[in-house]
Formats: structure tokens, C-alpha cells, sequence
């Protein structure tokens, strides 16, 4: 690993072998040749996507997807989970954060689902990735970049990275037998394969004990990776980042695995069975393995490795990448190494989250239990779906799916808590939200020995909210930062309404009616503060509830979310209506669905 990270830079984007900036080879010597390299790429370095800045773009990933099948719920929450991590870095003032997501596309198994569709490959490709591009615009994802591995950028991409680890002297030839399996596009040893009854079609067969796919014996001549020599190395960056992988409990799993050893792996397949993918660069008679080609997609992003040095510098490494459980193998063990090898800066974070379940069961288009999010955004919303899922979803554990628990959140969350709490304060008619914002703004009114109890425990709780939901966040914990903003919906709920400020608004006495504003601020004031936290979580009901209040749109990024920061709003911005109007948040249920 070279010493500094100017010497990494200039390591990343040397473009020949020899990793010097000027190719003195003969053409026709050089395993990789500039003009080659050039032909075509003249602005590719504009797929980093951003200007040089000083500050360093947060750069989040979502995996790319496999376009064997339509998208389902569980692609949703993955995408969800990336986006509210870049909008958070965009409320926090990062506003070039960066989320790349997008389709993985080669490979036996997309081969195969062609052919069963009786279609052209590319087509079959282009068809499904339509559909997961529409999936992230339908679920407002702010992706900046949908990538796809048969974009000619990455497939440059892939062939110098892959020339760069053979220059290493990283990659060999080799006999290659084991246990391979079409649906996991992955070989596995004889320790990690059963016999099992296949209840569909009563045949025994060979599976993998972690996914469950069956498995073939193969025995095939290909190229391979010296992932072996990596092991020492990847114990040590795991020990010198311990939180390189969240949750805890699968950093673990990933020591184990490694500590356990590692095989060298195969990353080829002969292209008499395999056509589609990338070829091998000077050996047509191979094709390039489909994890070594989709991990790659991640750093043609940054434009590697055609962009300047100062350009990919602002992007790379990634500060999160978001992945299933079932993926954690390649993205925590073979990507690292493949990085290493190339002395590139490793991914800071990795968080991994647990599946959607139905019935208890992991949603399978072959066992028929996959829930279409198209179809739940269309009768839900997008924004109470986005909820839902950043509510129950699981990191550690899986979460089963089912439309009454969808139901019950809203009920309880969304109509009868969020909802109710905005219309009960900006439609009242027995106080005014701005003239209360007004007086209680001074900070003699705000910090008054005259706070009543109740109102002096509910402004504790409102001081300390933002930073244990930027704590959550920073820990790459969404689910609890949400859990927190809605504690504090339910207990300004239960304070508004244990105050009673429409008893109040009778009395005439100064005090009285002081005591009155003060509820009032500091409902609004919760209100506030709320919906500015939710912005990444439900961007459009988080934006109408601060349009109800009255609140600058410059004056909604999290700097605002201290108790007092914002003393101007309190005017509407949009009609407020009456009860059931087009102004209210959350509307009920037309029905039970």
C-alpha cells in the first residue's frame, strides 16, 4: 500500500501497466494502449458527476440490481435506505452528496432468463432496467447517476481494472472444480453445500446452505484471483475499523469467514458457457467473472480511470454502501481485496440490512410471496410507503411485510399523529401560531421561570431530539432516528392535549393567556423541528407540513432544528383549508384495504 494519498491518486489514475502517466511502450507491445483508453472518452471524466469542491462529496451507494426479474420490496428498502442517507447529508449542508444506484446486467443467470423469454439479451437487459429506474424516480430517489454494467464507461472500466491486477501479478490461470450455483452466481466449497428435497418438484438435489439455490458440480479451466495473500490484510483493516460493517453482528460473521481462510477465486468463466458479459482482455476464450465486473461499477462512478486526479479525489472512496445481508460476502471480502490489490482507498462504511419476509417467509418470485412496490406506492403513497419501510425495516433482523401493519402505522403515526397535531395548531381558531412565535421568540419569554412543569419537561425533550437523531444517523441507525422523531410526535400529542390551550383561550387574565402562547409556541416549535427531521424519510408530507407552518424554505436544513433557531415563521405559505381539504397532511383511510 503506497504511503500517502497523493501517491494513491496518482496510482489510481495511471492509465498503463507500467502505472506511469506516459505510455513509452510500442503500441503494439502495450497490454493496454492510451490511445485505446482515449478513443471515445474524451469527457469521461464527467461521470464523476460533481465540480471539485474543497469539502468531499458523500458518496452512498445502493447495490446494483439484477435484472433476471422485476423489481420487489425488498429493492424498494434498499433504495429507500440509500436515499434517506443522502438527503440526510443534504440537510445536514453536504449538498454534494452523491447516490449512485442502478443494474447489474451480465452474467449466466440473465443469459439464461433471456433465453427462457425467448428475447435478445440486450433487450431483455434494457426491459428490466427500465423497470428498476422507474422503481427509484416512482419512489422519489435522488440518484445522480443510474448505472448499468453494459454502459461502454464501465466496460472500459472493468477491462483496465482488470489488466491492472493481472500487470500485479494477481491473477493466474487455473483448473477450477467445485460447487457452483446459476442463481447465486457464486462457487462454494463442499463445507457450505447439502442434499435437500426440493418440495416443488420432490427432487433431491444439491443447494447452498446459506441461500438455498441449487448447485452444480463444474470442472472448467479459468482465471482466478489471489484472494488468499489478502487475508492478513483484510484482518487488519477490520481490527483498525471496527465499525467498517454495520450492524456488529455481521462484522463478526466477516472476521470469522476470513479468519477461517480464504480460497483464491475463480473470476472467469469459459465463454462456451457464459456470452454474456465482459470479455477477458486478450483472451476471448474467457469471460470476465459477473461479481469482479459489477463491484467495479461503484469507481467507474468516480470516473476511474479516465477522470483527473482531482475530480475522483472528491468522490472516492465511498462513505456508505448500502447492501442486502445475502451480498455481504462479496462487498465486505472480495471488494476490499480488489482494492488492495490496486493500492485504491477501501469504502468507509458498509451498512447491511435483513430482508423483507412474508408470511415469516423471504419474499421469492419462485415461491410467489413477492410484494410489487409499484402497486403499494400506488395504493398507499409514496411517501407513506417510504415510512412504513424506514419504520419496520430491519438491519439486524428481518421484517415481514403486511399491509395491516401499514394501515396501523399510518392510523397511528401518520393520521391520528403527525396529521392531527398540524391541523389541531395551524387551523385553530382560538390563537394565532404567528403571534405566539412572536412573543415567545424573545428569549426572556422563551427561558420564563414562569414555565409551567409540563411545558418546562416537553422543552428538555425538544432540546435533545436533533442530536440523538443525528447520533442514530451518524451510526447508521435510520430506523431508530425515525423511531425518535415520532416519540416526539406522540409526546407533543399527549402534551397539546393534556394542556388544553382551547380551555385557556377564555380566560382574559396576561398570564393566562402568556401560558397559552407558550403551549402554542412550543407545539408549533415541536411541529417545526419535526418536520424538518423527516425531510430525508417522506420529503413531500415533511415539505407541506413545513408549507402549513409557515416556514422559509432556506430555513429547513438540520442548522434549524435548535430549539429557537427559526423566529419568522407561523404564516401559512399554503392554504390551510378545513378538515378533509386538499391542505390536510394525512387524510383517513378511504378504507381498511
Amino acid at each position: 500500500m503506497l504511503n500517502s494519498v497523493g501517491q494513491r491518486a496518482r496510482s489510481f489514475f495511471s492509465l498503463c501497466p507500467t502505472s506511469s502517466r506516459t505510455c513509452k511502450l510500442p503500441r503494439a507491445r502495450c497490454l493496454s494502449p492510451c490511445s485505446t483508453i482515449r478513443r471515445g472518452y474524451a469527457n469521461v471524466a464527467n461521470t464523476a458527476g460533481k465540480p471539485v469542491t474543497k469539502q468531499k462529496p458523500y458518496y452512498v451507494t445502493s447495490p446494483i440490481f439484477y435484472v433476471n426479474a422485476a423489481p420487489h420490496a425488498g429493492h424498494l428498502y434498499t433504495l429507500l435506505l440509500t436515499d434517506i442517507l443522502k438527503r440526510w447529508q443534504l440537510l445536514k449542508g453536504n449538498q454534494n452528496a452523491t447516490l449512485l444506484t442502478g443494474t447489474d446486467e451480465h452474467g449466466m443467470k440473465i443469459q439464461k432468463a433471456a433465453e427462457k423469454a425467448k428475447t435478445d439479451t440486450k433487450a431483455f437487459c434494457d426491459q428490466h432496467a427500465r423497470q428498476f429506474q422507474s422503481l427509484a424516480e416512482r419512489a422519489n430517489v435522488k440518484y445522480d447517476r443510474f448505472i448499468r454494467t453494459t454502459d461502454e464507461d464501465h466496460k472500459a472500466a472493468v477491462e483496465h481494472f482488470w489488466r491492472e491486477l493481472n500487470h500485479r501479478g494477481y491473477i493466474y490461470e487455473s483448473k477450477h472444480e467445485g460447487w457452483y450455483s446459476v442463481s447465486d452466481e457464486t462457487f462454494y466449497p463442499e463445507s457450505q453445500v447439502h442434499l435437500i428435497l426440493d418440495p416443488s418438484t420432490g427432487r433431491k438435489l444439491q443447494a447452498s446452505i446459506e441461500t438455498g439455490k441449487e448447485v452444480e458440480w463444474t470442472s472448467e479451466t479459468n482465471y482466478h484471483f489471489r484472494l488468499s495473500v489478502f487475508k492478513d490484510k483484510l484482518l487488519q483493516h477490520y481490527h483498525d475499523h471496527p465499525e467498517f460493517i454495520v450492524p456488529r453482528t455481521r462484522m463478526n460473521f466477516i472476521v470469522k469467514e476470513v479468519e477461517s481462510g480464504l480460497s483464491d477465486l475463480s473470476i472467469s468463466r469459459p465463454s462456451s458457457r457464459l456470452t454474456w458479459g465482459i470479455p477477458v482482455p486478450g483472451d476471448d476464450s474467457q469471460t470476465i467473472y459477473v461479481w469482479l465486473d459489477a463491484l467495479i461499477n461503484y469507481i467507474t462512478m468516480a470516473g476511474y480511470p479516465f477522470a483527473s486526479k482531482e475530480a475522483a479525489e472528491a468522490l472516492w472512496p465511498p462513505d456508505c454502501q448500502v447492501i442486502g445481508k445475502d451480498i455481504v460476502r462479496f462487498h465486505c471480502i472480495y471488494w476490499p481485496a480488489f482494492l488492495m490489490a490496486l493500492d485504491l482507498p477501501v469504502t468507509k462504511q458498509f451498512l447491511t440490512h435483513a430482508h423483507w419476509t412474508m408470511n415469516r417467509e423471504k419474499m421469492s418470485k419462485s415461491v410467489g410471496n413477492v410484494v410489487n412496490p409499484f402497486y403499494a406506492m400506488d395504493r398507499f403513497g409514496v411517501d407513506v410507503i417510504r415510512y412504513y419501510m424506514a419504520h419496520d425495516g430491519g438491519i439486524v433482523d428481518d421484517a415481514d411485510y403486511d399491509n395491516g401493519y401499514i394501515v396501523d402505522r399510518y392510523k397511528k403515526g401518520l393520521h391520528g399523529g403527525l396529521g392531527n397535531l398540524v391541523s389541531r395548531v395551524v387551523r385553530g381558531k382560538k390563537w394565532n401560531v404567528r403571534e405566539s412565535v412572536e412573543l415567545m421568540s424573545n428569549k426572556g419569554e422563551k427561558n420564563s421561570n414562569e414555565m409551567l412543569e409540563t411545558s418546562r419537561k416537553h422543552t428538555t425533550h425538544l432540546k435533545r431530539v436533533p442530536a440523538q437523531v443525528q447520533k442514530s444517523m451518524d451510526e447508521l441507525n435510520p430506523r431508530q432516528a425515525l423511531h425518535i422523531i415520532m416519540d416526539l410526535v406522540y409526546s407533543t400529542n399527549k402534551y397539546f392535549q393534556e394542556s388544553a390551550p382551547w380551555d385557556m383561550a377564555a380566560f382574559p387574565d396576561d398570564k393566562v393567556q402568556k401560558e397559552l402562547k407558550r403551549i402554542i409556541y412550543l407545539t408549533a416549535e415541536s411541529i417545526r423541528i419535526v418536520a424538518i427531521l423527516l425531510q430525508p424519510f417522506m420529503p413531500e408530507k415533511a415539505a407541506q407540513a413545513l408549507d402549513l407552518l409557515g416556514v422559509d424554505p432556506a430555513w429547513r436544513r438540520f442548522m434549524y432544528t435548535a430549539y429557537g433557531a427559526d423566529i419568522k415563521y407561523g404564516s401559512p405559505r399554503i392554504d390551510v383549508g378545513k378538515a378533509g381539504s386538499a391542505g390536510t397532511l394525512f387524510p383517513p383511510l378511504a378504507s381498511e384495504f
